[in-house]
């Protein structure tokens, strides 16, 4: 609007205002008092010689001990006191010009009394005098020391903005507060997929809304719920949602806003901010990231910063469920780290509701991609479903960067609207990293990993349980020489074939160089990372070894990360050493076994690999003829 005021964004910082003191300071002393004359200090005497020849006009006696002479024009003129006749600004000095002791104050009195009757002098006066500038200048230090320490303490405290600006307000909560003041736009509509999720989290916002739909039939608000999840499955857009929709003061923080290095300071901000969540009830508390004060009581109390998070802790507990609690503020917190937490956190009457929010499945991915491509300008007919299929185990913040990512591709290739493939390219950008066309790579380097990549391809395709290829690259991605790109199938529990499979098509590119050449290099390193850690799991988390039997030693609680001994004995460590190298000898056994079965074949991949770099699904039908396992019983058998 036109007559719309703008803001005035000019600050006075705190040292301009520093500055103008201290130069006050010295100014005044300075000049005491004096403006901007030159006075010089005479002795008695000369004051005498000065007076007997009728050139002082007048003089003022200060306290009976210091006095200031005024010297006639004439006198301004004699060559004798040039000095003294101009200013510092090079002005007419108008005086005092001169400044002298006064011995005995009763004879110079009586002195001045008979000069003024001889006409010798015009005006005298006495005068009481302080010095200000000398009490200044002792002042002053302490000035500076004091000004500097409040300075460093706001810094420490979090500077000059929020809550804990000011030294005297660090106890005092850092919650953003959001009200009808505060627009928020977000809503439940853009919070795609999470499903079961956002059911529970309506009905908290419902109660708010319209409380005697529930306590007519006697039912009460759940005190608090806590949002559980891996990162990026929207846990905090679901709280933004919340604030968008509960139309109550909504507080927003995260939980090392109470952490501080001043003692009691943690459990000062939790007073002052449930003080002010009562205040404004009925109202939502946000904490984000609760980990970061929630953690469980005495583990791991190696140092004192530990007492101060648990008084926090202390704190929070009461304040949620303790004496005089007000029920009309409700606590939601997010976190990743559920493992970790204290169990009188967990507890019902503090966190009712555990709500998880789970990596979402291919019908909530496809939700996700519509609300993140509305935005984009994008080619007609995309299809969402197919997007939906090529990002299996994606998280909400992982689609919203592959549709940034292939929007910028797009625009890098100077494309008018974002296709198909800029977001195959952008699946590849974040999964593979990015692609390293101008490393040297030797002939019989590029030979090497051709054959690795060619023997995962190849062992994959033979096996039922592994997932099914979609493309394999040797042009370099991030720090890998090369790369295979699978289409794992989303499933909810895992048999022991299926991971034997899987970890036999991770062994078939060192399998491959065995095969052709041999002997084998150092390019396998992740891919026995991966089937280690497999292994390991099968043998000691999920109980699929036949040695070791129906036994796992798996911790859900967290708390086997701050014990010093092992769950088993060492008899035992060494079976599970021998049962883990046994089960990866199995299938790297199992993965030569096939690729000697099928060489020219697998040397025939290698060869288009090298000669396109890049080889799909269609060319390996080309050679081993379509995949007999996925197809339906009449055509398998005409395969």
């Amino acid at each position: 609007m036109a007559n719309e005021k703008k803001p005035n964004n000019f600050k006075i910082s705190p040292w301009l205002i520093y500055v103008v003191v201290i130069i006050g300071f010295i100014a005044l002393n300075y000049f005491g008092g004096s403006g901007f004359q030159d006075t010089t200090k005479i002795s008695s005497a000369k004051f005498n010689e000065y007076l007997n020849k009728g050139q002082i006009e007048k003089v003022i006696i200060y306290n009976k001990t210091e006095g200031e002479a005024y010297l006639t024009k004439e006198a301004l003129k004699d060559k004798a006191n040039a000095k003294v006749a101009k200013d510092m600004m090079g002005g007419v000095n108008k005086g005092p010009h001169y400044s002298f002791d006064i011995g005995n104050d009763e004879s110079f009195q009586n002195k001045i009394e008979k000069a003024a009757q001889e006409g010798k002098i015009k005006d005298y006066d006495f005068k009481a005098k302080s010095n200000w500038g000398e009490l200044l200048m002792g002042i002053l230090p302490f000035v500076i020391i004091i000004g500097l320490w409040i300075l460093i303490m706001r810094r420490m405290s979090g500077g000059a903005g929020g809550g804990g600006g000011q030294i005297f307000n660090i106890g005092k909560s850092r919650a953003k507060l959001f009200d009808e003041k505060t627009e928020v736009k977000t809503t439940f509509k853009d919070v795609a997929g999470l499903e079961g999720a956002k059911e529970e989290i309506q009905e908290i916002v419902e109660f708010l809304k319209t409380p005697e739909k529930y306590t007519i039939l006697g039912g009460k608000i759940p005190k608090g719920a806590l949002l559980v999840g891996p990162p990026g499955t929207g846990k905090t857009l679901l709280a933004k949602a919340v604030a968008g929709e509960a139309k109550v003061p909504f507080f927003s923080l995260s939980g090392s806003d109470f952490v501080e290095m001043f003692v009691g300071v943690g459990a000062s901000r939790v007073r002052d901010l449930f003080k002010q969540a009562k205040d404004k009830a009925p109202s939502i508390i946000f904490i984000d990231e609760i980990d970061a004060v929630g953690r469980a009581r005495g583990k791991n109390n190696m140092s004192g910063g530990n007492d101060e998070r648990e008084n926090t802790l202390n704190q929070l507990l009461t304040e949620m469920d303790g004496f005089g609690t007000n029920t009309h503020v409700i606590v939601i917190a997010a976190t990743n780290r559920a493992d970790v937490l204290d169990k009188a956190l967990m507890r019902a009457g503090r966190f009712d509701r555990q709500i998880y929010v789970d990596l979402p499945d291919i019908r909530e991915r496809k939700e996700i991609f519509e609300v993140h491509l509305a935005p984009l300008k994008k080619v007609e007919n995309l299809d969402t479903e197919f997007l939906a299929k090529q990002t299996p185990g994606f998280s909400g913040a992982d689609i919203a960067n592959v549709c940034n990512e292939a929007a910028l591709i797009a625009a890098r290739n100077n494309k008018t609207a974002v296709d198909k493939q800029d977001f195959l390219d952008a699946v590849d950008r974040i999964v593979g990293g990015l692609e390293k066309k101008n490393k040297i790579v030797t002939t019989e380097e590029k030979h090497a990993i051709a054959v690795h990549e060619a023997g995962h391809a190849t062992v994959s395709w033979m096996l039922e349980h592994a997932a099914p290829l979609i493309k394999v690259t040797i042009v370099p991605r991030g720090q890998s020489l090369g790369a295979a790109w699978y289409l794992p199938e989303e499933r909810l529990i895992v048999r022991t074939e299926q991971m034997l499979d899987e970890m036999c098509a991770t062994m078939g590119g060192r399998a491959a160089e065995k095969v052709v050449f041999g002997k084998i290099s150092t390019g396998a390193l992740s891919d026995l990372e991966k089937v280690t850690r497999q292994a390991r799991a099968m043998v000691t988390i999920y109980g699929l070894n036949d040695e070791l039997g129906n036994i796992t030693y798996y911790d859900s609680t967290g708390q086997s990360e701050y014990s010093f001994s092992k769950p088993y004995s060492e008899e035992t460590a060494l079976v599970i050493d021998k049962e883990i190298s046994k089960l990866i000898e199995n299938e790297y056994q199992r993965a030569i076994k096939i690729l000697e079965d099928n060489k020219e074949k697998l040397e025939q991949l290698a060869a288009i690999l090298i000669e396109k770099e890049v080889i799909f699904k269609d060319d390996l039908e080309a050679i081993f003829g379509a995949r007999p396992f996925n197809l339906p019983p009449e055509e398998t058998e005409l395969v």
